[in-house]
């Protein structure tokens, strides 16, 4: 396997969200995007207390590409106006297409406000081509005991989308797309095959990261790989927790405008109107 290079290590930038610290690494001042991914925010870890929700994000809509929604701890509940609703916890992914356009809302599970806990999470937004931006809406809820394992000396890969060591994830996705949740022992290494062009980033959750040539990357860092190459090697230097993303390029002019992915300014003027006017259908209360 000729194993590709880093081309870019981006440390994440720190946003307020209501009760919530975000951290962003993607989009930042240094890397606007790396097709076909828009958007990497990973929130918490936060510590809530029973009956305080630190999420709360109303109603809101969406319409030209997929937010994916990796739970890690905690609990949310999510409601659209497709009249689809659903509970994540732990381990639970959520894969939306917004397509046409779609109003949602997520908060702390009625289990997490309960008990309270820690809440901790990545929203992934990925682009759609043209010809599916205004596809019908979609919505997969992926339970955890849905996502197949895959585990090597000192490691375990969970297999969202996309293929690893022969196994599929149960993720139907709208363009190319490979998802892997990656947590390592100390000083473990895996190799992750690659298909041929497709952009690939790795964010660190939490740990370390170090290269064959001895160069380091850290928690809330963003590692962008050179196109050229079929793979790449990653070795934890600690415990390491880490979200791989790899997809095919969606090579179309993109114009963005707060919740809406489109072509073209035009298309985002007439999101903005459709939105208000109701046409994205209205949440239940």
């Amino acid at each position: 396997m000729k194993l590709r290079k880093v081309r870019h290590t981006i440390s994440s930038h720190h946003l307020t969200m209501g009760k919530i610290t975000v951290k962003q690494p993607l989009p930042t001042g240094a890397l606007r995007r790396v097709s076909p991914f828009i958007l990497l925010h990973h929130f918490g870890p936060v510590h809530a207390k029973p009956g305080v929700d630190p999420l709360d994000l109303g109603g809101h809509p969406h319409r030209g590409f997929e937010p994916v929604t990796f739970l890690y701890s905690g609990g949310i509940e999510h409601k659209d106006s497709l009249g689809n609703t659903g509970v994540l916890s732990g381990g639970d992914v959520q894969w939306m297409t917004a397509g046409s356009g779609v109003v949602h809302s997520e908060k702390a599970s009625e289990a997490f406000l309960k008990t309270g806990g820690v809440l901790e999470g990545i929203q992934l937004w990925i682009n759609l081509p043209r010809g599916k931006k205004m596809m019908t809406p979609g919505y997969q809820d992926i339970p955890s005991n849905l996502i197949p394992v895959v585990k090597g000396s000192g490691f375990a890969v969970r297999v969202v989308a996309g293929d690893y060591g022969g196994i599929s994830g149960p993720a139907q996705t709208q363009t190319p797309i490979t998802a892997l949740q990656v947590d390592f022992a100390e000083h473990s290494i895996v190799d992750i095959p690659l298909e041929i062009g497709f952009n690939t980033l790795v964010y660190i959750l939490g740990g370390q990261l170090t290269w064959p040539d001895g160069s380091k990357a850290g928690a809330e860092q963003l590692v962008v790989f050179e196109s050229e190459g079929d793979g790449i090697r990653l070795q934890g230097s600690e415990e390491t927790r880490v979200l791989l993303l790899s997809g095919a390029a969606i090579d179309e002019p993109m114009a963005t405008y707060g919740p809406f992915v489109m072509n073209t300014q035009a298309e985002i003027m007439e999101a903005i109107q459709d939105f208000q006017e109701g046409k994205m259908g209205i949440l239940a209360e």
